[in-house]
């Protein structure tokens, strides 16, 4: 897979591209971990937003040795690591915060969780990856760039695929 190494100015303007795209107040963000930590902080400082809150979510396809049919992975039953209680989510507008849309399962279920306690979700990523997304007809509500790459971001490169021996 091809891939795309970003620096810290790449990053800076992907939220800046994204910053006016975004209108209206919220009442919160949800950032998920780890991923979403550097551009929700981004983004809150940009945006104004200063209620954040975050999840954490991994599925049992994420362990080696556990691989799933494509068609049933998006069924696959999340953990919850962490989550803010339904009574922060309830009746509140709330921007959900990742870094990139390979799969969409982490936001997907984030926002999911977020709309069945009350709240009214909308999603944001740096970057969108449709031809892999599991959801079709489904897309971030607010995303900078559209990619089929592998994206290192600047937060990221002392652990990339080539530090853990992913590539040769």
């Amino acid at each position: 897979m091809e891939r795309e190494v970003l620096t810290w100015s790449d990053v800076d303007r992907l939220i800046d591209y994204l910053t006016p795209q975004i209108h209206g107040r919220f009442d919160s963000m949800v950032i998920i971990t780890r991923g979403g930590i550097v551009p929700g902080g981004m983004l809150a400082e940009a945006l104004n937003i200063t209620y954040i809150l975050t999840a954490s979510v991994r599925f049992p396809a994420d362990f080696p040795g556990l691989a799933l049919d494509r068609n049933l992975e998006r069924h696959v039953l999340p953990e919850f690591l962490q989550f803010p209680d339904s009574s922060l989510l309830r009746d509140r507008r709330i921007l959900v915060v990742d870094d990139v849309w390979t799969r969409g399962r982490n936001i997907v279920t984030v926002a999911s969780r977020i709309d069945a306690a009350g709240g009214h979700p909308e999603t944001c990523v740096l970057h969108y990856k449709p031809g892999t997304s599991l959801y079709p007809g489904i897309a971030p509500d607010y995303y900078a760039a559209v990619t089929n790459r592998y994206v290192i971001y600047p937060w990221e490169i002392d652990r990339g695929p080539e530090v853990l021996g992913m590539w040769n």
